[in-house]
């Protein structure tokens, strides 16, 4: 008998960010898009807080949109299949590559909880390929506490602690954004931070009003882009998981249909991540087994190829 976390089958709202709340270019003021910010975080709020199965693939997918933005960043050229490729397709503990460590600092913050030590950012600005010390890494710390501590709105803190990074050092504008997100979950007392900004970055709510210069943490009207990418964000995670919550309830129907041994190990862990590999082996379920599964996952509509290849195969919802 398949057995399952017991979340899976809890049903969860789909939520929805207002029309009027992505109205980017009728919004000229910094109050009008706080606004527009507040409304789609309120949407926001009851993905932010989900106890649904899926609600880890859900964080994981996010993060990994994060992190193909970031590639753009840093100068490389990896994509989302590329990044699944460096991630989940290495032997278990090898070194993924600059890229991979970059899907993992990304990964890293969807799993845990909104907070900050100067050990932790150490190993971040590491997989970043930074450079900074233990006090400077301090500091940042303690300014998110004193961020914390101000009743700062979640948004502009979050715009606050970007500022701040980039302006202690301007080539860690990745390490900003992704302070960011850990900022605005730790305003809004969400329990895991959902990657956010970082796949805003390059798009319209942070170019300036001639339509080209990309508006970067700390310049003018940061603090009112913010906001509305943050609607934009919003929306493009609720709709995310509207589609996840359908995947996940088909690939929840079939289980009782699976026969293979280890089989609910694997339908947890495409709950639990964006991705798995096809070639997986577990105590109980052999590579072999595991093509199996998941050519009769594919059968039964459950899951999705997500590779496009014959061979090293990723699978997910």
């Amino acid at each position: 008998m398949i057995r399952l976390d017991p979340a899976t089958a809890v049903p969860v709202l789909e939520p929805v960010v207002p029309a009027w709340a992505l109205a980017n270019g009728a919004v000229v003021t910094d109050a009008g898009a706080a606004f527009c910010a507040g409304a789609a975080l309120s949407a926001l709020e009851t993905l932010a807080r989900t106890q649904a199965g899926w609600a880890g693939a859900g964080r994981q997918r996010l993060a990994l949109k994060c992190a193909a933005a970031s590639m753009r960043l840093a100068g490389r050229s990896e994509d989302e299949a590329a990044l699944r490729d460096a991630w989940h397709l290495r032997e278990a503990g090898a070194d993924p590559g600059p890229a991979g460590a970059l899907l993992g600092a990304w990964r890293e913050l969807a799993g845990q909880p909104p907070a900050a030590s100067a050990d932790q950012l150490e190993k971040i600005v590491d997989q970043m390929g930074l450079h900074w010390d233990v006090e400077a890494l301090a500091a940042v710390c303690e300014h998110i506490d004193d961020l914390a501590r101000s009743g700062r709105p979640a948004p502009f803190a979050a715009a606050a602690i970007a500022a701040h990074v980039v302006a202690m050092q301007s080539d860690s504008e990745l390490f900003a954004w992704w302070l960011a997100d850990l900022v605005l979950a730790k305003g809004l007392r969400w329990p895991r931070p959902l990657p956010l900004l970082m796949a805003q970055a390059f798009g319209p709510a942070f170019r300036d009003e001639a339509g080209g210069k990309r508006i970067r943490p700390g310049e003018k009207g940061f603090e009112r882009a913010v906001c509305l990418a943050l609607a934009q964000a919003a929306a493009d995670a609720c709709r995310l998981a509207a589609e996840l919550s359908r995947r996940a309830e088909r690939l929840i129907a079939v289980a009782p249909k699976l026969r293979a041994k280890g089989a609910g190990d694997v339908i947890q862990r495409l709950l639990d991540d964006d991705a798995v590999s096809g070639s997986l082996t577990t105590k109980s379920l052999s590579r072999f087994a595991a093509r199996r599964l998941f050519d009769r996952l594919q059968q039964l509509e459950a899951v999705r190829e997500l590779s496009g290849r014959t061979t090293f195969r990723l699978f997910g919802l």
